[in-house]
């Protein structure tokens, strides 16, 4: 399947129209994760670090938001927090490993130790885990 890319013009489009929703309910963590996305799709990424935290605020277990997090942590060069948030997505069940292992945002983890160990860990606990 082809996709489109999206012009520049057009993200800013989505993201002064979601912005005016994000005005009015900013409670919506469907708002807010599709703002956060936006942001950094268009190199925004303080706005979307900020808009990640307010998801974990929103939806403290959903995996996938404290995954969404250590990627902004990442871009930011920030490893240490973006390996803490890497973990709480685990804990929270996050198991898409291949992804992770390619997200381009985690990108400046690859040779951070932590990262490593992290895993390392992980083989250590998956290999102990029973087969489904």
């Amino acid at each position: 399947m082809n996709q489109v890319r999206q012009s520049p013009e057009n993200y800013q489009f989505e993201i002064q129209f979601f912005e005016s929703i994000y005005q009015k309910n900013p409670a919506d963590s469907s708002v807010v994760e599709l703002l956060a996305h936006l942001y950094t799709k268009m190199g925004r990424i303080s706005d979307g670090l900020r808009m990640d935290r307010k998801m974990i605020r929103l939806r403290p277990e959903n995996p996938v938001a404290h995954y969404n997090l250590a990627c902004s942590l990442a871009l930011k060069n920030r490893k240490s927090e973006a390996v803490k948030a890497l973990r709480n997505a685990i804990a929270r069940e996050y198991s898409d490993w291949d992804w992770l292992l390619q997200d381009p945002d985690l990108e400046s983890l690859h040779d951070y130790s932590l990262f490593q160990n992290l895993l390392e860990e992980y083989k250590v606990e998956r290999s102990s885990k029973p087969p489904l």
